[in-house]
Formats: C-alpha cells, sequence, structure tokens
C-alpha cells in the first residue's frame, strides 16, 4: 500500500517537474523570438530613416543642380536661351525620373517584413510536432 501511495507521489513529482521544464523552455523560446523581433525592428527604422535621409538629399542636389546649371547655360548661349531653358528642363526631367526609379528600386523589400522570426517559428512549431509525434509513439 505504501509502495503505491510513494509511486504515485514520485509520478506527480515527475509530471510537475516535466510541465515546469516544459514551461521553462516556453518561456525561453519565447524571450529569444522576442529579441529577435526586436532587432528586426530596429533594423527596419534604421533602414527607413535612412531611405528618408536619401530622398531628401536626392531631392535637394537636384533642385540646386538644375537652377545652377541652366543658369550657367543661359547666362553664357544668351542668344539661345529658349533652347537651352528648353532642353535642360527635358533633361532634368529625365534624369529625376530615373531617380525615382532607383528610389523606388531601393525601396523595394524583397524579403517579408520579420522573415527570420516567422521562420524560427516555423522551425519551432515542426520540432514540437516533431517531439510531440515521438512522445506519442512512446506511450
Amino acid at each position: 500500500m505504501s509502495d503505491t501511495g510513494v509511486s504515485a507521489g514520485n509520478g506527480r513529482s515527475g509530471l510537475l517537474a516535466g510541465a515546469r521544464n516544459a514551461a521553462l523552455a516556453l518561456l525561453g523560446t519565447g524571450r529569444t523570438r522576442l529579441e529577435l523581433l526586436g532587432n528586426e525592428l530596429k533594423e527596419e527604422k534604421l533602414r527607413a530613416v535612412r531611405l528618408l535621409l536619401l530622398s531628401q538629399m536626392l531631392a535637394f542636389c537636384l533642385a540646386l543642380g538644375t537652377i545652377l546649371l541652366v543658369g550657367l547655360l543661359v547666362i553664357v548661349y544668351w542668344d539661345q536661351r529658349v533652347v537651352i531653358l528648353a532642353s535642360g528642363s527635358v533633361l532634368f526631367i529625365a534624369g529625376s525620373g530615373l531617380a525615382y526609379l532607383a528610389l523606388q528600386r531601393a525601396m523595394r523589400r524583397p524579403d517579408h517584413l520579420f522573415a527570420a522570426s516567422l521562420a524560427q517559428l516555423e522551425e519551432d512549431l515542426r520540432q514540437l510536432k516533431r517531439t510531440a509525434g515521438d512522445e506519442s509513439r512512446a506511450d
């Protein structure tokens, strides 16, 4: 009789220890995933700020360069000022179009946002399913 009580007590303590270990593992995994998510958010923020600064610099330099060059050409070739203004306008509008396309290409992100976090979660799920399958076969 006492053996049954002892073995039942050991079974419960083993079950509680297993549940505690599983909870600790789950919390550790969750903490790791949250840290990874935080790192990805920080990287995305830095990328957005960089793109904003580059686009502002592009717009400023393009506007200033356009004004200075066209002004210089108009002064140098005063007799052909209409032709110079027209060709300068076409040239700089085409250049700004190319810069716009380059900016659009830089803003596209080929990989999915939080791809590393999602991939890690998929791997965790795969391992949990495999472990659950191993435990059910052991029973």
